[in-house]
């Protein structure tokens, strides 16, 4: 199967975000056919389209960095039953000005942690209307709610309890199937 560039974008700024170490477990469980590079926000200003004219260099590099992945993973925690303020603001950003959104026809997979018994499950759902509107193609299965415990995803990255690791690890292989689907009959405009 061929290979892809999938960029991935953590939800939480925060440096010790379980939602990071799922990410780096995520990329251990995935085929090798599958390259991954984060693609950060954290120094994005708050969109307001008066930038539209003239993006600031920031945002023209975090651009340049969705375009040149072909697949996006975004590993986003719960905040107030929806995404992360830091995640809506990129998002803003990527499909901004009129006309140039980075996510038109581009593949994307939305999974998240967190401490509560429905994982991220409101927050996906919110994330995935935005998804939406933007013309991303998204894997609709299998959903992934992972309920983060004490343990679960080790410093090295290993999942410790081998049914997540097995279902993370077939996420993944999903994720690579679907992006090969999409791309195979819709242009990457983006």
């Amino acid at each position: 199967m061929k290979h892809y560039k999938v960029g991935y974008l953590i939800g939480s700024l925060a440096r010790e975000s379980i939602n990071r170490k799922l990410a780096g477990a995520l990329i251990r469980l995935a085929p090798e056919n599958l390259a991954f590079t984060e693609i950060s926000f954290a120094d994005l200003p708050l969109y307001s389209y008066d930038y539209d004219a003239d993006f600031p260099p920031v945002a023209r590099t975090f651009k340049d960095a969705l375009k040149a992945v072909d697949a996006l993973l975004f590993v986003t925690p719960e905040y107030n039953r929806s995404i992360p303020g830091g995640l809506k603001n990129a998002i803003d950003w990527a499909s901004r000005p009129y006309g140039t959104n980075s996510f038109t026809h581009k593949p994307s997979a939305v999974i998240g942690t967190s401490p509560g018994a429905i994982g991220t499950a409101v927050a996906q759902q919110s994330l995935r209307s935005v998804l939406g509107f933007c013309n991303s193609p998204q894997m609709n299965a299998p959903e992934a709610y992972i309920q983060f415990t004490p343990g679960l995803i080790n410093d090295d990255g290993e999942v410790t309890v081998a049914s997540t690791e097995k279902f993370l690890r077939h996420y993944m292989e999903e994720f690579h199937i679907f992006i090969a689907r999409v791309l195979s009959v819709l242009p990457n405009d983006a």
